[in-house]
């Protein structure tokens, strides 16, 4: 029997290029900062270099990315989605009442382009830090790069468009994006008919399950592979509350969904495979300046993964899964060392357990798991 056709994916976590990394850029948008202890961005950049040594800056827009690039041309995915947790704008009106914010100036977006990103989620605590302005000229930019977003709009309807992209042989991948409130999202940025905003769920209740399926279903073809990206859940820790198991599984039995993709929290979180469709919990950071202020050092927040799963898009399934570990260094993606690989492999492998997940180390480098 010929085996069927499949596409492969590069999903992420949290990719933040604003605050230090938009100051190395070629074009540093202004570094005035509105946080209790940090009040320009550019002491992020000394933090970062005290610890690690020097940043070149201004650096090349493909900088950032560095080993991943080389991975990518590799594995060369169909698919390629980030949840962006920056404001791509020049606003310098800040959300009131939030403590920390986030831009990176427009003119940096080629950071973005020069990772062939297809799809920013953008239903996540920060896109709206500068305000609804802010997140026009996000929506704005990002259209003009040619990258679309899923999460966010002008309105309402827009926020529930999904992002489509068109695979091999006719079939599509279709991201759609939601933020919880436990992510730290503030309710009052909820897109409604008339006004900008994100997918904002104030709770995982029967009832936000029926409006996330509507949702879906409104806009998916029965041949489509779907993807719902969430962002959800605190910071750190391990542990996945009983309710995203609940709504992820209810996702997949009655939306079809073919892939969870979870994010908010700064570490990897546990991998499931339900019912043959893949569900990432927390895929942690990916991108961020917080090197030279790391904290919870038992988590290795610097440690961090490419997740390239192979799908058969037309039944929806999960063919395989492999993970490239990589590590934040000057605000940089670099191979990870051996031994750090091996770490990753086993806190992935004993998170992943009790999920009926295991966790191997190839010969290349890369993690795969098996169910």
């Amino acid at each position: 029997m010929a085996e069927p056709r499949t596409a492969t994916f590069f999903l992420c976590g949290d990719v933040m290029t604003g605050r230090g990394i938009d100051q190395i850029l070629a074009h540093p948008g202004d570094p005035a900062l509105y946080e209790a202890r940090v009040r320009d961005a550019r002491t992020y950049l000394k933090l970062a270099e005290k610890r690690a040594g020097p940043i070149p800056a201004p650096a090349d827009a493909s900088a950032i990315w560095g080993d991943a690039l080389g991975i990518l041309d590799r594995v060369r995915p169909a698919l390629r989605v980030i949840n962006l947790e920056t404001s791509i704008t020049t606003s310098d009106e800040p959300w009131i009442g939030k403590r920390i914010h986030y831009k990176m100036h427009p003119a940096n977006v080629g950071c973005l382009r020069s990772a062939a990103i297809d799809v920013c989620v953008l239903a996540n605590n920060h896109v709206l830090d500068w305000g609804r302005a802010g997140l026009n000229e996000t929506l704005s930019t990002l259209q003009q790069a040619g990258i679309q977003t899923a999460g966010a709009g002008r309105d309402e309807a827009q926020a529930q468009c999904p992002a489509v992209v068109e695979l091999a042989a006719g079939a599509r991948a279709l991201v759609y994006a939601f933020a919880l409130g436990s992510s730290g999202a503030p309710l009052e940025w909820a897109a409604t008919p008339n006004r900008p905003g994100i997918l904002v769920l104030p709770e995982l209740s029967d009832k936000v399950e029926n409006q996330v399926i509507q949702i879906i279903q409104r806009t998916a073809r029965k041949d489509d592979f779907v993807i719902v990206s969430m962002h959800w859940g605190g910071n750190w820790g391990y542990r996945v509350p009983g309710d995203h198991t609940a709504f992820a599984h209810r996702l997949i039995e009655r939306a079809g969904v073919g892939l969870v993709h979870g994010h908010s929290c700064h570490h990897p979180q546990p991998i499931e495979v339900y019912r043959d469709r893949l569900i990432l919990y927390g895929c942690g950071d990916f991108l961020n300046d917080y090197e030279g202020i790391q904290s919870y050092g038992r988590y290795r927040p610097d440690l961090v993964l490419m997740y390239f799963p192979t799908v058969d898009p037309t039944a929806g399934t999960l063919r395989g899964l492999r993970l490239a570990p990589l590590q934040i260094r000057r605000f940089r993606l670099n191979h990870a060392q051996p031994a750090d690989t091996v770490w990753l492999r086993d806190t992935l492998a004993r998170e992943s357990n009790r999920f009926g997940t295991r966790i191997r180390l190839e010969p290349d480098g890369m993690l795969a798991i098996s169910w």
